[in-house]
């Protein structure tokens, strides 16, 4: 069972735990020729790289990515590519006091229930560490992309952080990597610092929304009925840890529209088909319709917090826990790039299923 692999023919398995001795991803159906050397990926990885401001977890990792295999003389060669990250400053003994404790919210009890027994050390699998294989490959993708469909831009950003949101018409694409929080309102930014602060000094957390924006994607992407655009980028965000709801374009908003207000009116333009609005997020029937896609997804409040909270034992007795350590108050910040990266690998897997089965687009319209 392939259950820690995602992709069709961009296929991308992640390996490893939070405190083993490194983990990483194998991407295998990387086309040949693609120019990729160890700087490339690094650029990516050093985004999600955690301990870079006083916002996220102090854990202290260079995320220094490896290339094992699948590329010779700066081009990949088609064979699987091999990409490894070391862990280098794991503090195991942190967790001592909770081996054999469940932390409420965390997975660590279904994990227990599942398999009988649990990497407790920052919870192996379930840590959001997992993500930083998937930003390596996200990086491999990225440059896949650059030769199939050179226009192509993928940007994330956080839209809301706890009750707090942005405002749309204070929209600034240039404050996105301005702050630490990837937001794109200069005031949002200020006022979620003093928010986050507080939490985070009263070793609480709190949950986010990101938004993940890919621009230049051709129409004709993804197919009915099980193989759409949207299912795959529905599934990838949900599987990135502590997400908790994904949508595109108005989402779960679409509910209260009329079909008049929801309908994105078509027009022609000189370059073909154009839009009033982008209701649909950019795909319609699980097919890009060369507007921009827009996803969004939901991460919850970190589970590590140093509130006492109660819990229950391996043995089943009731008792109480504080969990120690060097957490995130808001994962949703380190987040953004793991939406950008599994955006990445959707888009290029799609990309290559459309290449394989159809070429070209045969529809031509005006």
């Amino acid at each position: 069972m392939s259950i820690n692999s995602f992709g069709h023919l961009f296929r991308v398995t992640t390996w490893g735990e939070s405190h083993g001795p490194a983990l990483g991803a194998t991407v295998d159906g990387c086309p040949p020729g693609v120019a990729i050397d160890e700087a490339a990926i690094q650029y990516w990885l050093d985004r999600r790289k955690p301990g870079q401001n006083k916002y996220t977890t102090q854990r202290r990792e260079a995320d220094a990515v490896r290339i094992l295999s699948g590329v010779f003389e700066g081009q990949t060669t088609g064979t699987p590519v091999q990409l490894m990250i070391e862990n280098t400053d794991q503090r195991s003994k942190d967790y001592g006091d909770i081996k054999d404790k469940f932390r409420p919210g965390h997975a660590d009890i279904t994990y227990f229930q599942k398999y009988g027994i649990r990497d407790y050390r920052g919870g192996g699998r379930s840590s959001a560490r997992e993500t930083a294989a998937r930003v390596a490959a996200g990086g491999l993708a990225r440059e896949a992309i650059k030769a199939l469909a050179p226009n192509v831009e993928i940007t994330g950003y956080m839209v809301q952080m706890g009750p707090h949101r942005i405002d749309r018409d204070r929209f600034d694409r240039a404050q996105i990597e301005q702050n630490p929080f990837w937001v794109p309102d200069a005031k949002a930014a200020e006022d979620w610092a003093a928010y986050l602060d507080d939490l985070r000094k009263s070793g609480n957390s709190v949950g986010a929304v990101i938004e993940v924006v890919a621009r230049g994607v051709p129409a004709g992407l993804g197919a009915p009925v099980y193989g759409k655009l949207d299912t795959d980028l529905a599934a990838a965000m949900m599987s990135i840890n502590a997400v908790k709801g994904v949508e595109i374009g108005e989402g779960m908003a679409a509910a209260e529209l009329t079909g008049e207000a929801n309908a994105d009116e078509i027009f022609m333009g000189q370059n073909g088909p154009q839009y009033s609005s982008n209701h649909a997020g950019g795909i319609l029937g699980g097919i890009s319709t060369g507007q921009d896609i827009v996803v969004r997804f939901a991460v919850k409040p970190t589970s590590s917090i140093l509130t006492t909270r109660r819990t229950i034992t391996t043995s089943g007795e009731e008792t109480e826990i504080v969990t120690k350590g060097r957490h995130d108050p808001c994962v949703g910040i380190r987040a953004v790039p793991v939406g950008e990266a599994m955006m990445a690998c959707v888009l290029l897997d799609h990309l290559l299923l459309h290449r394989g089965q159809i070429g070209g687009n045969r529809g031509h319209i005006g």
